[in-house]
């Protein structure tokens, strides 16, 4: 730990590189943890819930931005849905 301290006082051009892939790197896990967390078809076990699109409310927007989008249920998707469960 002491040499990394030491090589970036030597090397004072590394310290922007390693401040952005630092902040990728938190951007990249915090945008995972929120996706495991809040979206429902992300699953972690996959025997629990073989099936996980069929949690996901359509008329809520799974997308993160979303504008001006409606859902209309279809009758025959419907009908086939009430036929295999």
């Amino acid at each position: 730990m002491v040499g990394f301290f030491q090589m970036l006082r030597k090397k004072k051009e590394l310290i922007p590189l390693i401040g952005f892939m630092a902040f990728a790197a938190v951007g990249a896990t915090s945008a995972a943890i929120y996706f495991l967390f809040t979206k429902p078809d992300v699953i972690l076990n996959r025997t629990r819930n073989p099936e996980p699109w069929e949690r996901v409310d359509p008329s809520k927007p799974q997308k993160l931005i979303t504008i001006n989008q409606q859902w209309k249920p279809v009758k025959e998707l419907e009908y086939v849905k009430s036929l295999t469960k």
